[in-house]
């Protein structure tokens, strides 16, 4: 008899868009389609260390609960390596998700960190799960870089945004992909309002910054904005700078596409989800309901290729 394909999924990179990789888990298992081997970047290894352990729904609940004022309270600040520590979060992670060796999870599971001194790629698979995940994580210039076996390790996107060598590398016979910033590059400056008008609404202002990255920036005596001391942004021949954060997030975006389209044009996924997340800023954890629900839409476009790719194994 045939033996059914072991079907892997590699969750990739993109700060809080990550948590639309929720709703593309919860909509696959809905259709019978569960990942046994998962592989992850940054926060898609955040994710997808959860998802080994079988308790994608405990994170559900968690992160639609989310508030500005809780993240907030998650980042503890440091000026060595980067603005966040990470050692709070990464403690509340192990105390409620995943505090075990590779080897007790139920899932195969593996995740991406770089090298900051030789950047070479480093797949993580033994040991603590939840130091691999902190190594993944570590997004330069956020948060800090760790040391592990004498290597300082930075966020694997930098190398493998969308880890699918890695999936295919544990034995996938099928891998999913889901890549979470095909439509991000140049949507802030198209969708951004005219100089002057703000444009303000609750989860930020003018430039795109919600206001709880402003209270988090405020503790270094900055305002998130990138304004002068009379609260007016600094212009080039009239044109408005845009805020330190919009410069780090739509850089950070470029470089993670053009990586992730350039590796995936070499080691192809058999199927490739998007989901729609370019009006999610990098750093909106707190609306993590809105991803999880992109997540969801961007399976039911993808099943038809699913159910195709699943029929000619």
């Amino acid at each position: 008899m045939k033996r059914a394909p072991r079907i892997g999924i590699a969750l990739g990179s993109g700060s809080a868009r990550g948590w639309a990789h929720i709703g593309v888990l919860r909509a696959l298992a809905r259709e019978g389609i569960e990942p046994t081997i998962i592989s992850g970047c940054s926060i898609g290894a955040f994710v997808g260390a959860v998802a080994a352990a079988g308790d994608v729904e405990k994170l559900a609940v968690w992160v639609e609960s989310l508030g500005w004022q809780r993240v907030v309270g998650l980042m503890d600040m440091g000026l060595r390596g980067g603005l966040i520590k990470g050692d709070r979060l990464i403690a509340f992670f192990e105390r409620q998700f995943v505090d075990r060796d590779f080897t007790a999870l139920p899932h195969q599971f593996g995740c991406v960190a770089t090298d900051l001194h030789s950047g070479h790629e480093i797949w993580l698979r033994e040991g603590s799960v939840s130091a691999a995940v902190r190594a993944s994580i570590a997004l330069p210039g956020l948060i800090a870089p760790v040391w592990q076996d004498g290597r300082l390790l930075v966020d694997g996107a930098l190398v493998n945004p969308v880890p699918v060598s890695l999936a295919r590398a544990m034995g996938a016979d099928l891998v999913i992909a889901v890549e979470l910033n095909s439509d991000v590059v140049g949507w802030a400056w198209r969708n951004r309002p005219p100089a002057g008008k703000g444009g303000s609404s609750g989860n930020g202002n003018g430039n795109g910054v919600p206001h709880w990255s402003r209270k988090l920036l405020a503790r270094f005596g900055r305002n998130g904005n990138g304004d002068n001391d009379d609260g007016q942004a600094p212009a080039i021949d009239g044109e408005e700078l845009p805020s330190m954060l919009s410069v780090m997030q739509d850089s950070i975006s470029i470089m993670s596409v053009r990586i992730a389209r350039s590796r995936m044009a070499g080691e192809p996924a058999d199927v490739l989800i998007s989901p729609r997340l370019a009006q999610l800023g990098l750093m909106d954890y707190h609306r993590g309901a809105e991803a999880i629900a992109e997540g969801e839409a961007a399976v039911e476009v993808a099943l038809p290729a699913i159910r195709r790719a699943l029929e000619q194994r």
